[in-house]
């Protein structure tokens, strides 16, 4: 998504409802106006924020088993899969990264022992290099970004859009942590069924010198999706997007 530009963007934003899944209609027709303005002011003031308790205990709990990881894998990978919901793409990505310690976060407790309770070992994505936490991303990025986590692919799949132009910075790229979530990881991978959310990140990204392309990914069978947000949009013929951004 290119830099200082509002030109407006080919997307699906404005259809109405599609299947089951309802498309995002959004007021904004390209890239917010004001996002270089936000991004450069988180980048200069850095977020000051009390770390929230049950963040900071959830992450010493995960930061221990990352350390234990290393020291028994010394050429291992972290893969971070923030924003992880039910963990199915967390379970996904730990068994074809079979060398990597996936670590999936999410603030919703609900979710995450949804998954532990419906999870069926027979399911054809049982694996045993995973983890699962429940935490506050805006504390739980700053707190991987000070311990040095070695991450390598870190994926945020379908984040809330926040499609209305009022509530850019409730948007990741419009965050007060965007500067440290955007250190974490030798790739970033990104998929929305909003293309201008992820034109807006790409075009934040390269004020930290992080470059990258947008693709339209190949319509795959439900039971090959990542995620089931994923599935879900591609039954109902939306297209879903992934931005990839590499160091």
């Amino acid at each position: 998504m290119a830099a200082n530009t509002t030109t407006s963007i080919n997307t699906i934003d404005t259809q109405t409802s599609l299947g089951d899944s309802k498309a995002i209609i959004s007021n904004q027709e390209g890239i917010h106006e004001k996002l270089d303005e936000v991004v450069k002011r988180h980048l200069t003031h850095a977020s000051q924020k009390p770390y929230q308790a049950h963040t900071k205990e959830a992450f010493a709990q995960m930061d221990a088993l990352v350390n234990a990881f290393l020291v028994a894998n010394p050429g291992g990978e972290v893969i971070l899969d923030a924003c992880c919901g039910v963990g199915q793409s967390t379970r996904i990505l730990a068994k074809q990264n079979p060398q990597a310690l996936v670590i999936g976060v999410d603030k919703s407790d609900h979710r995450i022992n949804r998954n532990v309770e419906g999870f069926d070992v027979d399911d054809g994505f049982s694996a045993e290099n995973y983890h699962l936490v429940r935490a506050d991303l805006n504390d739980f990025y700053r707190l991987v970004k000070a311990a040095d986590w070695p991450v390598s692919k870190h994926y945020i799949l379908y984040p809330n859009p926040w499609p209305k132009s009022k509530h850019l910075q409730r948007r990741w790229h419009g965050s007060a942590v965007f500067p440290q979530m955007t250190s974490i990881g030798q790739q970033l991978i990104l998929r929305s069924n909003w293309r201008i959310y992820l034109a807006e990140f790409q075009q934040a990204a390269k004020l930290v010198d992080l470059r990258g392309q947008i693709d339209a990914l190949p319509v795959v069978d439900s039971s090959l999706a990542l995620t089931p947000f994923e599935a879900k949009y591609q039954a109902s013929d939306q297209i879903c997007w992934q931005l990839l951004l590499q160091r």
